[in-house]
């Protein structure tokens, strides 16, 4: 978004400017100007979609340039920033269309929140009404979190979705590994600390950016903040990630805690993940056990099993025998692609997309976005590039 800052303040055109180049996408003050009358004798060649207008010391009789400003401008989103919002300005905006009338010194949250809403209102975002999805461990080494983690990937990449991954390891947490070698500069603590500051923009700038529309929120880095975290955060985290993206996905872990709790109380779908043996079914049970105790309905959680090959002495049907539910999705053991994608913190879409477990990850997405790959190309054929790509991974639906 494009923007016209009118202010004689250097200083506040020095923090507008910051807090605009810190959005996704950025809010760039293209021009300034010192004044209104030095704003309407030098009109832009490009119109502006925002005009930002410091009224501090505006006279009353200058009001008539405001108007002529919205006539130059009619396309244009008009933002008044003022030191005492009175009456009278508050009436005088109104008429002349302003309708974000913000107070200075400027309240940075404030000002991200009437961005967000000048945004939607010209189309430039739209407001979503993301889902949230929590996956969690029933035994250490499952492999929740490689599939948490490229999963938000391949939503991303193939159904063009906008998804943020959450990592709410108690400790020690790693999702940003599995899929990016940078290095996370804010993590899940350091939002809790300043949850005061919480909107869109915010939390957009504490990510790792894996691509332009999947980024992931690092889990705490040091244990001793993790008692800083309160349920109350994590309600606000996902208030406002409802907001602004489709899928929000959580890394759980394995722990049972007040905020893991407060998540998946939260969550649209809970997706157990563990492998096909022993110690994995009874701690499934377990786990399953205590979503029932909860309350939570049994539509509400969906398995996968991880590292699944046919032929083994424990079949499906005993698990779900065993555990009293249904497996929703299989993911194959195709040990050397994950091993591969997880050394290198590559996302195995993108580093071997032609593996049995890439094949799967595009089922997965299919599966929830209920988009078939009858349709046109499908995401299966949009991966591969071709409509013949081969025999899918087994998946068991309910």
């Amino acid at each position: 978004m494009k923007a016209l800052m009118i202010s004689k303040d250097s200083l506040l055109h020095a923090e507008i400017a910051a807090q605009g180049s810190a959005r996704l996408p950025a809010v760039q003050l293209v021009a300034s100007r010192q004044g209104l009358r030095d704003a309407t004798d030098r009109i832009l060649p490009e119109p502006p979609d925002l005009v930002i207008f410091d009224a501090s010391g505006v006279e009353p009789g200058e009001w008539g340039m405001v108007e002529r400003l919205a006539r130059l401008y009619p396309e244009a989103r008009f933002m008044l920033l003022a030191r005492e919002a009175h009456q009278d300005l508050l009436i005088r905006a109104m008429r002349t269309g302003i309708r974000e009338v913000l107070q200075l010194p400027l309240v940075h949250r404030a000002f991200h929140e009437a961005i967000d809403r000048i945004e939607i209102e010209s189309g430039v975002t739209r407001m979503r009404d993301g889902k949230v999805f929590a996956f969690i461990s029933c035994k250490g080494g499952s492999g929740a979190t490689f599939i948490a983690a490229n999963f938000g990937y391949a939503l991303g990449a193939l159904a063009e979705k906008k998804v943020l991954l959450i990592d709410l390891h108690g400790q020690f947490g790693d999702a940003t590994l599995y899929v990016s070698d940078q290095k996370p500069t804010m993590t899940l603590s350091d939002i809790c600390a300043q949850i005061g500051r919480m909107d869109g923009a915010f939390l957009e700038s504490c990510l790792v950016h894996v691509t332009p529309n999947f980024g992931v929120l690092a889990g705490a880095d040091d244990p001793a903040h993790v008692v800083d975290m309160k349920p109350e955060h994590m309600d606000t985290i996902l208030r406002v990630a409802r907001k602004h993206y489709d899928y929000v996905l959580l890394d759980m872990g394995r722990q049972i805690d007040a905020l893991s709790l407060r998540a998946l109380d939260s969550a649209d779908a809970i997706y157990p993940v563990l492998q096909l043996a022993l110690p994995d079914i009874r701690d499934g049970r377990r786990l399953l056990d205590i979503f029932r105790s909860l309350g939570y309905p049994a539509e509400r959680t969906r398995l996968i099993v991880n590292r699944y090959e046919k032929g083994g002495k424990l079949r499906l049907s005993d698990l779900e025998h065993a555990l009293g539910a249904e497996v929703m999705h299989t993911m194959p053991n195709d040990y050397a692609s994950a091993t591969d994608s997880v050394n290198q913190g590559i996302p195995v879409l993108q580093l071997s997309r032609g593996s049995a477990v890439a094949r799967s990850l595009a089922d997965l997405v299919e599966l929830v976005t209920a988009r078939r790959v009858t349709e046109t190309k499908g995401l299966f054929d949009r991966l591969f590039g071709r409509s013949d790509a081969g025999q899918k991974p087994e998946r068991i639906t309910s």
